[in-house]
């Protein structure tokens, strides 16, 4: 997934939109549990409010209350909702929840501090110093909230909060993933045209809508032209090579003797020349793009082999879709195509078959004959440039098979040599569709 730019995308905005909504997570939670801080704060600023409110200084001094504060908070036992009254540090009066405990800590004016009871629980806790009039007694007024009330009501907020927030990364995440799917579905699109091209169904890619995907096209259409302009070139080279060099051959020839003993070093030097220049034309640049049906070049090459087979009295019978396609140059299939058939014509007796089957994966061309066929020690040295198995046989430069098996290479597939049902040989060339 890694190695994929939608994959890389998806992560880096997972990431990122995660980081963004954690940080947002962490800032609103810190306000949240200011004003939540700030709310028992001011619930605890009104109950000692009331409580100084309610000091007396009686006759002899003795500073008391009133009344005692009815509020329920404070009548629970070690609650954690604690106050206390205090002269000189001496206790005066306390809430019902305290029992016969006391309230001590820092002295000073306190608001929000931090402390624990006696089991230990925290406490958020108050403390107001004053002076009376007609007494010189500091009274100290503590007033104390549990920290698990302040929690509790911390998470009834960010809870929800929490869940909102998920509930936002995984929508923007989806927004993502189809954003970033939208937008590369552009290389998506290119990918199919160029595999259109590269399957023979298309010469060029079609200009995208896309901006910046509009460059790269132009180049791979101009590396196209650059390939098919270097395909007519390198032919037009080969064939005047083939020319400069079989014309003095074939002269020498008709000026010597049939039974020169040069004539066999000449035939020898024709086979090899042959055999590289037919080498060097499937071994450059082909042609990309290019899409050939089957059965007009099967009927051609038949036309042009109907008087060697009328003079040995075979027939041909050929098995192929009328729609079936080579992904290739018409030369090439003609090259396999025409190799194989001469093959079967010069050895087959009286048959010859032609079969081709093509499905989404692979094309299958099959030629076959009724003549002696090969061994399975034989086929291996057919396919080698120049390997004729019978130096008495058909004439030939014993190159047939070998191009085929070069061509298939070329084009991705194989030539497969196998013994036929007819009795001779079947050769089938295996191709990618």
């Amino acid at each position: 997934m890694l190695r994929s730019i939608r994959g890389q995308l998806l992560l880096l905005a997972a990431v990122w939109i995660g980081a963004a909504l954690l940080a947002a997570f962490l800032f609103i939670s810190g306000l949240l549990e200011g004003f939540v801080t700030d709310r028992f704060d001011a619930e605890a600023q009104a109950a000692a409010d009331s409580l100084i409110g309610r000091l007396q200084v009686q006759d002899d001094g003795r500073t008391e209350l009133d009344a005692i504060p009815m509020a329920a908070n404070y009548d629970l036992p070690f609650s954690g909702w604690y106050w206390q009254v205090a002269a000189d540090g001496v206790p005066v009066a306390r809430s019902l929840s305290l029992l016969d405990g006391r309230l001590d800590g820092p002295e000073g004016n306190l608001r929000g501090a931090s402390g624990m009871d006696a089991d230990g629980a925290g406490l958020r806790i108050l403390r107001q110093e004053i002076t009376l009039p007609d007494t010189e007694a500091v009274i100290a007024v503590t007033v104390t909230a549990p920290r698990s009330a302040i929690d509790a009501s911390l998470s009834q907020i960010t809870r929800p909060l929490a869940h909102a927030l998920l509930l936002l990364w995984a929508a923007l995440a989806a927004a993502t993933l189809v954003q970033v799917t939208a937008g590369l579905s552009s290389l998506k699109r290119l990918r199919l045209d160029l595999a259109q091209v590269r399957a023979g169904k298309a010469e060029r890619l079609p200009r995208p809508s896309v901006t910046e995907l509009r460059p790269l096209v132009d180049e791979i259409n101009a590396a196209l032209d650059q390939n098919a302009s270097l395909l007519t070139r390198s032919r037009q080279h080969l064939g005047n090579l083939a020319h400069s060099l079989k014309t003095p051959l074939a002269a020498l020839s008709n000026e010597l003797p049939q039974d020169h003993v040069g004539q066999p070093l000449i035939a020898r030097m024709d086979r090899l020349i042959g055999w590289h220049l037919r080498r060097a034309r499937s071994a450059g640049p082909r042609s990309l793009g290019q899409s050939t049906p089957i059965a007009p070049v099967i009927e051609d090459i038949l036309l042009v082999l109907r008087w060697p087979m009328a003079d040995k009295g075979m027939g041909a019978e050929t098995v192929l879709p009328p729609d079936a396609r080579f992904g290739g140059e018409r030369q090439d299939l003609e090259e396999m195509v025409g190799n194989l058939c001469e093959n079967a014509v010069k050895w087959g007796r009286s048959r010859l078959r032609i079969s081709v089957a093509q499905d989404d994966a692979r094309l299958l061309l099959t030629v076959e004959d009724d003549g002696p066929g090969m061994s399975p020690d034989q086929m291996p040295q057919a396919l080698r440039r120049g390997g004729r198995l019978d130096e008495q046989g058909p004439p030939g430069a014993g190159l047939g098979l070998a191009i085929v098996a070069d061509l298939a290479a070329l084009h991705g597939g194989q030539l497969r040599l196998e013994r036929s049902d007819l009795g001779g040989l079947s050769a089938i060339v295996e191709l990618p569709a």
